[in-house]
């Protein structure tokens, strides 16, 4: 009796053992199924993008069920009309959409999209890239990116820095070169950004490189386009000294600037807005870049573009980037708050569309 009373002891001992671990497998199984969820919880997180339409004017082209392959859109940031941003440049796009939209600044922030504007625009069909060129933003960088990625030079250590802006040599096409059928498909297709900042401060770039430093294979600056301006904005004639800034506000505040641009050419691209240069409400860019956020922005730029793995944007001197206050409150600080208004009043699209702030010296 007492063997038998120790086996039914030892036989409820290992039932329950059973029991025990059938019910941490139930449990374990409904653990796993509640974490598993792919729309809730992971064994990683993946950090949160946001994704952005980037959406363009329709083309229609007659005929063709499937674009030829130097159309075809490439790009690991590509997913059909989708391009993954972090929520920076997200904000960016969106900020210009709301400001193209605003029936008040109309005038300041739409352009047509002429031939002034397609010149602007240099072509890399190799990786299906459309660059707008902005002067003094730091483009003679972004141009020796794209004349590596179209095959001119094999690195951009390679390239003469007199080959850079030569466009007979530079192996770059403008987007003005091609039929309108094929601006069309490229403006639809391809990858498009520019690089902005603050409008003022490119402002002084401009005048200080053009009018101070005024390189010697650019004399027509100093000697045909500053006199011009001098002769109608200086107020005290009997001055001799060459442009000073004062002279350049006036010039570019001026309602009437434009009768001055006719004879000046293309050699206004260094100061007109940047609506008059890329036309941001008429093309839907892929991204924008800044000049105050360029550590950022241009490896970021190269990944959108899907080009990060076959050239490098070239290194930044530290600061260079970097918003100076202080200098362009320093050469503001001679012009009368007269002319900086009329050039604000110019400007303010270029402020608007892009996020910066109106200085707070024209606000005192």
């Amino acid at each position: 009796w007492l063997m038998f009373d120790n086996m039914h002891h030892q036989w409820l001992l290992l039932a329950a053992c059973f029991w025990v671990i059938f019910m941490f497998m139930v449990a374990s199984k409904f653990i796993t199924l509640t974490f598993k969820d792919p729309d809730g919880y992971g064994a990683k997180q993946e950090p949160l993008i946001l994704t952005a339409v980037t959406k363009v004017e329709e083309v229609h082209v007659p005929e063709e069920k499937h674009l030829p392959e130097e159309f075809q859109p490439t790009g690991k940031a590509f997913s059909g009309n989708l391009i993954r941003q972090p929520l920076v440049h997200m904000e960016r796009l969106e900020l210009l959409r709301n400001v193209c939209r605003d029936t008040a600044l109309r005038d300041l922030s739409h352009t047509a999209v002429s031939k002034f504007v397609l010149d602007r625009i240099f072509v890399c069909d190799k990786h299906k890239i459309l660059f707008c060129q902005t002067p003094k933003v730091g483009n003679t960088q972004w141009k020796k990116v794209l004349i590596v990625l179209n095959g001119a030079f094999a690195s951009i250590e390679e390239i003469p820095e007199n080959i850079v802006h030569d466009h007979e040599k530079n192996g770059l096409p403008r987007l003005s070169s091609f039929s309108d059928s094929e601006i069309k498909k490229r403006l639809n297709l391809y990858f498009k950004f520019f690089i902005v900042r603050d409008p003022f401060e490119r402002l002084i770039s401009a005048f200080k490189d053009k009018f101070v430093h005024n390189p010697r294979f650019e004399p027509w600056y100093r000697h045909e386009i500053a006199p011009g301006i001098i002769r109608k904005y200086r107020k005290n004639r009997t001055e001799t000294k060459g442009l000073q800034f004062e002279d350049f506000v006036r010039y570019l505040g001026d309602p009437n600037h434009r009768w001055l641009d006719v004879q000046f050419g293309d050699h206004i691209i260094h100061w007109v807005t940047y609506v008059e240069l890329c036309a941001p409400c008429e093309i839907t860019y892929s991204v924008i870049g800044h000049h105050e956020t360029l550590e950022d922005d241009a490896p970021y730029i190269l990944k959108a573009a899907g080009i990060d793995h076959l050239v490098s944007y070239p290194t930044i001197p530290p600061g260079i980037t970097v918003y100076n206050k202080t200098k362009v409150e320093r050469y503001f600080s001679g012009v009368s708050k007269r002319d900086i208004r009329r050039l604000y009043a110019r400007f303010e699209g270029d402020f608007k569309l892009f996020g910066y702030q109106e200085p707070d010296f024209l606000l005192n």
